[in-house]
């Protein structure tokens, strides 16, 4: 049977890894030129919690560029990696706006209203941290 600390330990490395990940394919993720506004960086199960896995996507907004309103599967933890990222959620109240360093998180069933770069003139990036179903499909954007 798993301790507390053993269930700790591999969260932490579990988060360590996406972290890793993230700084290791930061500047390709950057620099791609296809057009691709997402990259997976880290994909796992949690062992700790059975059916459930958590992913690692990097998100980059270029100056002025937005999503559409959408949702996610399971829980959500964001960390804007660089500019500021406007956000609003239909479960955390009005737009904000989050700088470099700074977090939020969207909870299960929550509606992503607003995801924009908050600059017209700057790149912005996050990371996008999923705790879901296996094999969910992770954003499902409204129509």
């Amino acid at each position: 049977m798993n301790t507390i600390q053993e269930t700790i330990g591999r969260a932490r490395v579990i988060a360590a890894l996406a972290i890793g990940a993230v700084a290791l394919l930061g500047a390709v993720v950057t620099a791609k030129a296809d057009g691709d506004q997402a990259h997976p960086v880290f994909a796992g199960q949690l062992p700790n919690v059975p059916g459930k896995s958590m992913t690692a996507v990097v998100v980059n907004y270029a100056p002025g560029g937005k999503s559409q309103a959408h949702h996610h599967a399971g829980s959500v933890f964001a960390y804007v990696l660089s500019g500021a990222i406007r956000s609003q959620n239909s479960a955390t109240g009005n737009a904000k706006v989050y700088h470099a360093g700074e977090s939020f998180f969207e909870p299960p069933g929550s509606e992503h209203l607003v995801s924009e770069n908050a600059s017209a003139t700057e790149p912005a990036s996050l990371l996008a941290v999923f705790v879901a179903d296996d094999g969910a499909k992770l954003t499902t954007f409204d129509k």
